[in-house]
């Protein structure tokens, strides 16, 4: 669980891909929720059941419960992250938001959640009246970790809490760099115990100008400040030094 908090370097430009989340969310429910925990989980299942394909679409418990990010997102200095899971489904399956099912699927239990929707209630009428083929039936797995990190989260995982400037100078390198030159700099610094950006960005500017096969640079950190003058500039060296020594 993370101790301190967390920057957000803002939404980047370009067509994102969105959410819907009816209105009413938002004059009707939303005044009700007084759980931040409740609020989270309920907007998540809006998320991950969208995402999802085929007429029957839900949320198994057990998917939940093995997403990660999910779960330290939920996580309090009290609480840990699977037990907030279960009291924020429970909150917002009384309030009425969220819909919930025990389903037998050949010889296993599953535990579904389901938007108190017109897609979610007919979902639920048919599990009651036995008119779902619950073995040919499946809901795609979709959950909150991406299969490759991105560049903002490579930079807190090794580095340390994101700034907006940062962010700016994250999202430039990652518009000129392939995204595996991207990981194996990151990957490099660590395992030269160089935590910082501005050594990573040096590493990605000398594969860039030399080659990836080039060897290491000659002369140390006497090329490596000349290297930082021509590349950022007297004015923001400053701030790039105090980075690396975070």
């Amino acid at each position: 669980m993370k101790d301190q908090m967390q920057g957000f370097a803002g939404f980047p430009a370009g067509k994102l891909s969105t959410t819907p989340v009816p209105n009413q969310f938002f004059s009707d429910l939303l005044p009700l929720v007084d759980n931040l925990t409740e609020l989270k989980v309920i907007l998540h299942l809006f998320w991950l059941i969208g995402k999802k394909q085929g007429e029957l679409r839900y949320a198994r418990l057990d998917e939940l419960l093995h997403d990660r990010r999910l779960l330290e997102g939920l996580a309090a200095p009290n609480q840990g992250g699977e037990d907030a899971l279960r009291d924020g489904l429970e909150r917002a399956t009384v309030r009425g938001a969220l819909l919930h099912a025990t389903v037998q699927r050949g010889d296993i239990h599953e535990e579904w959640y389901m938007v108190n929707s017109a897609s979610g209630r007919e979902v639920i009428e048919k599990l009651r009246a036995g008119k779902l083929e619950l073995l040919a039936n499946l809901a795609e797995e979709v959950q909150l970790d991406v299969e490759r990190p991105t560049i903002f989260a490579l930079y807190e995982q090794n580095i340390g809490v994101l700034t907006p400037m940062i962010a700016d100078e994250l999202r430039d390198a990652e518009k000129h760099y392939p995204a595996e030159w991207i990981v194996d700099a990151f990957r490099e610094g660590v395992e030269l115990n160089k935590r910082s950006w501005r050594y990573i960005a040096r590493i990605l500017e000398r594969w860039r100008t030399e080659g990836r096969d080039a060897g290491p640079r000659k002369g140390g950190d006497a090329n490596d400040a000349e290297f930082l003058r021509r590349r950022y500039g007297p004015e923001t060296r400053g701030h790039l030094v105090k980075d690396e020594d975070r």
